[in-house]
C-alpha cells in the first residue's frame, strides 16, 4: 500500500508540468487528496486538495489560477497541473490521502487539520528564472 508522487522536474518560469500521485494497494476514489509543497528552509503547505464529494477543489492563494487538481479513478491517479510557473514554485512536492477525512472541506485538509493515513515520497519541481 502506497501513495507515489511524479512528474517533477526542472522548467524554466512560465513553464507547465503535471505531476502525478499513483495510489497501489487502494482506491483512491475513497480518499481526499491533498498536494503539499516544502521549500528549502520551510514549513511543508498544502498548495491544492480535492474532497471525495463532487470534486471539491481547494487552492492555496499563490497557486490559485495557474494550478488544477483532478483525478482519474481509471487509472487510480491524481494530478496536479501546474502551469505559469514561477520560481517561488521550487520545492518537493508531496501528495498524501485520508479516507477517514474524505468528505472534509479541502481547505481544512490542506491547512493541515487532520493527520492523512498515507503520504507519498516527493518528487522534486525546480523552476528557473
Amino acid at each position: 500500500v502506497q501513495l507515489q508522487a511524479s512528474g517533477g522536474g526542472l522548467v524554466q518560469a512560465g513553464g507547465s508540468l503535471r505531476l502525478s500521485c499513483a495510489a497501489s494497494g487502494f482506491s483512491l476514489e475513497y480518499y481526499a487528496i491533498g498536494w503539499f509543497r516544502q521549500a528549502p528552509g520551510k514549513e511543508r503547505e498544502g498548495v491544492s486538495c480535492i474532497s471525495r464529494i463532487h470534486g471539491r477543489a481547494y487552492y492555496e492563494g499563490s497557486v490559485k489560477g495557474r494550478y488544477t487538481i483532478s483525478r482519474d479513478s481509471a487509472k487510480n491517479t491524481v494530478y496536479l497541473h501546474m502551469n505559469g510557473l514561477k520560481p517561488e514554485d521550487t520545492a518537493v512536492y508531496y501528495c498524501t490521502a485520508s479516507r477517514k477525512f474524505a468528505t472534509a472541506a479541502p481547505s481544512h485538509i490542506c491547512r493541515g487539520y487532520y493527520g492523512m493515513d498515507y503520504w507519498g515520497k516527493g518528487t522534486l519541481v525546480t523552476v528557473s528564472s
